[in-house]
């Protein structure tokens, strides 16, 4: 699964020819770069369409987007239990005390 926060982007590298490339990219940096491990980038390279790296970060970014999804729908229905088991409370209390 991908971290929080990233997605699969394309950009384009022109030497002679025209060159289309994917990078999982984060928010913060959280990858390690290959030149010096104890640094750390929002990039993580992943070749061309279709490699194995590609297709790998694509399927875990569906597998986070899901998760995230569900963690809303989760949320959204906890906050709903709350507000009837508040608001059914509400009915049983009575306004004034005699």
């Amino acid at each position: 699964m991908a971290p929080k926060g990233c997605y699969v982007a394309r950009y384009q590298v022109r030497q002679q020819k025209i060159y289309w490339y994917y990078k999982l990219q984060a928010t913060e940096p959280i990858f390690e770069q290959a030149k010096d491990p104890q640094k750390k980038s929002k990039y993580k390279h992943l070749g061309r369409a279709g490699s194995e790296e590609h297709i790998t970060a694509v399927i875990q970014v569906v597998r986070r987007n899901q998760i995230d999804e569900l963690e809303r729908t989760i949320n959204s229905l906890t906050n709903s239990l709350i507000d009837l088991y508040y608001d059914g409370e509400s009915e049983i209390i009575p306004d004034k005390l005699d």
